[in-house]
């Protein structure tokens, strides 16, 4: 599923397992890791609420109040995505390693 592997996707599933999210919200949580345009993060939240991941959850208010939150499906597959970023994360280590061992063999700088 491109849209659950995408730099986007697994940002926000990730940043939603934590807690339903308001856009902006959303928006603010994610722009340390990068920027991500308004278009970006509509389309990404779009794309995984038709993918059942997401639920959005909008309030007939003025303005109007819209909040995104995980599904059980969304939920299993954000666990999923933070075991994965966690187990890379401890192994980076080892992954420069043998980037070095493997550039040192091939006689690379």
């Amino acid at each position: 599923m491109e849209h659950v592997t995408s730099r986007w996707g697994v940002l926000v599933l990730i940043r939603l397992l934590e807690r339903p999210h308001r856009f902006a919200e959303l928006r603010r949580s994610i722009t340390p890791v990068g920027p991500v345009s308004e278009k970006m993060l509509g389309q990404t939240l779009q794309s995984l609420e038709r993918d059942g991941l997401v639920d959005r959850d909008a309030k007939p208010v003025v303005p109007p109040h819209v909040d995104y939150s995980l599904t059980d499906l969304g939920r299993e597959a954000a666990d999923q995505i933070r075991a994965l970023a966690l187990w890379t994360n401890d192994r980076m280590d080892e992954v420069a390693q043998a980037r070095r061992d493997y550039d040192s063999a091939k006689g690379r700088a």
